[in-house]
């Protein structure tokens, strides 16, 4: 803004900017006449953002989440919206740069004005922006990312999780590994962040200390993981555990071919994805028959499941029916829990409702294991289910399992799976 003070102007100005800072302070009302103005929150809309990889690294696959998510509000607009008001989606691309992540997640905030943050992927780039975030008292929900950071609700009450996070996840794969590979010589490779970190502390917290030979970590600026590939190699590795994102999975499993290396390959859930790395991979997508991965919502290539019935319908007509693929399934699964969210925190929408709704708990949707949201506890899904790729197709094989992030046991999750509304459109009931 041009701030050249001169006269009237100056006086003016000063009343416009006295008036702005106490609307913007006062986050107790809606967007109604005569009650405090909410940021980006209107009688007929609610703005919201999010920074996602359009581009980058890790945009193979993580790319078409947004779209999906903007997707599926779309759809609920055109059946009438959230209490009368339509949503919004800002999307961003950080290019999965932390630095980009701060600059575009201060323009959503200090320009687009947007109500909360929604589903900004990434360990190394959202970690950066979870301090603004809380100054700015911007509810920050349901981040991709399964680092345990996001549930911290005396540091950070405002973010909430969605991913189960790494190191339940971590051990959920290294039952697979206890219970049908015993005795295997078992290697891990994973990002040089949270991510990487946290899977290998519940892969441990399972196998034991020391019973991993050797770990590696790459870095998304660098994408030669030879090295790493060729030290799996050596050391006569039969189980590679990646955290890795899709792009990062496809070039492991390509390298290792190139090497002559073929181990048991367990692949966290986000970069497990089977028609997103077999898109990566080529004609070489033959290489990833027998990969064991993670999920907890339902497989994208199910068409007799509810689910993905009705997000195909949306993927039709709202996302210019995109090659269906899980990250699809995720955008539009984090879209229905915050239009859950949405519904619970009622007409009155502040902030403070929305934030309470969430930690209210209680959610169903998609998933196929519980979501932990409480006050005490803002992490998201507690567990996932395996997954193979068999004959080219990835499907769930044995049960649902949930655990803890410290040492409780890998138990199955056996509550039977919901089924969504009639319409597609949640309730606050």
């Amino acid at each position: 803004m041009n701030r050249t003070v001169r006269g009237g102007l100056a006086i003016a100005s000063t009343i416009a900017l006295l008036a702005s800072v106490v609307a913007c302070g006062d986050d107790g009302g809606s967007g109604g006449a005569g009650r405090g103005a909410v940021p980006g929150v209107t009688d007929t809309e609610i703005v919201v953002g999010t920074h996602m990889p359009l581009t980058g690294p890790a945009s193979a696959g993580y790319s078409k989440i947004a779209p999906a998510t903007k997707a599926y509000f779309d759809y609920v607009n055109a059946n009438g919206g959230v209490h009368g008001r339509k949503i919004t989606y800002k999307i961003m691309d950080d290019g999965y740069n932390p630095a980009n992540t701060q600059q575009v997640v201060r323009q959503l905030v200090l320009q687009d004005k947007v109500f909360a943050v929604l589903n900004g992927l990434g360990t190394p780039t959202h970690t950066g922006v979870l301090d603004f975030l809380k100054s700015n008292r911007v509810p920050d929900l349901f981040v991709a990312s399964g680092s345990r950071s996001w549930d911290q609700p005396d540091k950070y009450p405002g973010t909430f999780g969605f991913n189960p996070d790494y190191t339940v996840e971590g051990k959920i794969l290294a039952n697979h590994v206890k219970t049908t590979l015993p005795g295997k010589k078992v290697c891990f490779l994973g990002q040089d962040d949270d991510f990487g970190r946290d899977s290998l502390a519940g892969v441990e917290q399972v196998l034991g200390a020391g019973t991993v030979a050797v770990k590696q970590t790459y870095v998304t600026s660098n994408t030669n993981v030879a090295p790493q590939i060729g030290a799996f190699k050596a050391a006569s590795c039969q189980v590679v555990i990646l955290a890795t994102v899709p792009g990062f999975t496809a070039l492991s499993i390509g390298t290792a071919a190139r090497l002559g290396f073929k181990p048991q390959w367990l692949v966290s859930n986000v970069g497990a994805d089977h028609p997103t790395l077999a898109k990566q991979l080529g004609a070489a997508a033959g290489l990833l028959e027998g990969m064991v991965g993670g999920n907890y919502l339902p497989m994208q290539n199910d068409a007799a499941n509810p689910w993905i019935q009705l997000f195909t319908k949306v993927n039709k007509e709202h996302n210019g029916d995109a090659p269906f693929d899980g990250n699809i399934v995720y955008g539009m699964s984090v879209g229905y829990l915050f239009v859950q969210a949405l519904q619970v925190a009622g007409q009155d929408l502040t902030r403070e409702s929305l934030l309470k709704a969430v930690a209210k708990g209680g959610f169903q949707g998609p998933g196929l294991a519980p979501l932990r949201f409480s006050d005490s506890d803002h992490s998201g899904y507690g567990g996932e289910r395996l997954t193979r790729v068999s004959g080219g197709t990835q499907a769930y094989f044995g049960p649902t399992y949930e655990t803890d992030e410290g040492d409780g046991p890998v138990r199955e999750y056996s509550a039977p799976a919901v089924t969504p509304p009639a319409n597609g459109i949640p309730t606050a009931s």
